[in-house]
């Protein structure tokens, strides 16, 4: 199954609501009324498309409305063309440093998909040929560690590890001497969760990140949140407190495969500005993606099969 397959696969619930609704929208009423706008709206805004969007489609809608006349546009072309333009700036390939190893740190609340996204990145950068390290900076959730080196073995990625309880700033600092030594290009560093409402855990993370730069100058070189999908817009809150405790750089979304509410990746790259680097549509190694924004916006809204 090709890139786009599986993203469209990945996207299945969201897509197939979407569908149904606007179809049901657009052939109850022909003509564009005050009843058909709202309808519209209220269809976009329960995929999570976000109030900035929505409204910028609904206006798109209702201006090809008047311009061509009674044939009627196609509100799924108009959809797909206004959502591919927002996202157009989106930038999802991974920063480098300047020389030596990048070091992506992976940051989020529990339960989002930490670990298993930075196996999947390790993943991907050695499909494209280049090396990678893990390092096991979440020392207190149980059976973290183990679960960051089964998928190392699994994946042929090496990973640096510390003993449970042990201060994560001290193993990314080892981590990042290990990559070095090795000539590894990316090391990716799995954080502990922590919720966005918890300064102190903040203040950890910070120090986390604060350590990395006193060993690497430059260091984290991306900072990725990783967000639930299944969450939908509440995701939007932890991306601003995140953001303004470890200054982000990308956002990674996982789950995708699991929610009809999809659209929340639009909204919350439309409010923060915060690129998309990737995004999860399956449980398997290579179901991690790169965020495109032309084929999200075709699976989104696409009545092709």
């Amino acid at each position: 199954m090709g890139l786009f397959q599986k993203l469209k696969a990945g996207l299945q619930k969201t897509h197939s609501k979407l569908v149904h609704e606007i179809k049901r929208i657009v052939t109850g009423s022909p003509r564009l009324t005050g009843t058909t706008l709202a309808e519209l709206e209220a269809a976009l805004i329960g995929a999570d498309l976000g109030f900035a969007m929505t409204t910028q489609i609904v206006a798109a809608v209702k201006h090809a409305y008047e311009t061509q006349g009674g044939a009627g546009p196609d509100v799924f072309a108009i959809a797909e063309a206004e959502v591919a333009r927002s996202l157009a700036a989106n930038e999802p390939a991974l920063k480098r440093a300047a020389n030596g190893v990048t070091v992506v740190s992976v940051v989020g609340v529990n339960g989002t998909g930490k670990t298993t996204t930075c196996a999947k990145l390790a993943h991907l950068i050695q499909d494209r040929g280049e090396t990678a390290v893990l390092a096991a900076c979440d020392t207190f959730r149980a059976a973290a560690i183990e679960q960051l080196q089964l998928w190392g073995e699994r994946l042929g990625v090496p990973v640096v590890a510390g003993a449970y309880h042990a201060d994560p700033a001290a193993v990314a600092h080892d981590a990042i001497t290990a990559a070095h030594s090795r000539g590894a290009q990316f090391l990716f560093v799995d954080t502990a969760g922590r919720l966005h409402t918890k300064s102190n855990l903040m203040k950890e993370l910070q120090k986390v990140h604060r350590v990395m730069g006193k060993k690497l100058p430059g260091a984290p070189h991306e900072v990725l949140l990783v967000l639930d999908a299944t969450t939908g817009m509440n995701a939007i809150n932890q991306a601003r407190e995140f953001h303004k405790a470890v200054t982000l750089t990308g956002l990674v979304v996982t789950k995708l495969d699991g929610t009809s509410k999809a659209g929340m990746v639009v909204a919350i790259q439309k409010e923060l500005g915060l690129p998309i680097k990737f995004i999860g549509v399956g449980e398997q190694p290579d179901d991690l993606q790169p965020f495109d924004a032309g084929q999200f916006a075709t699976a989104l809204f696409s009545e092709k099969g």
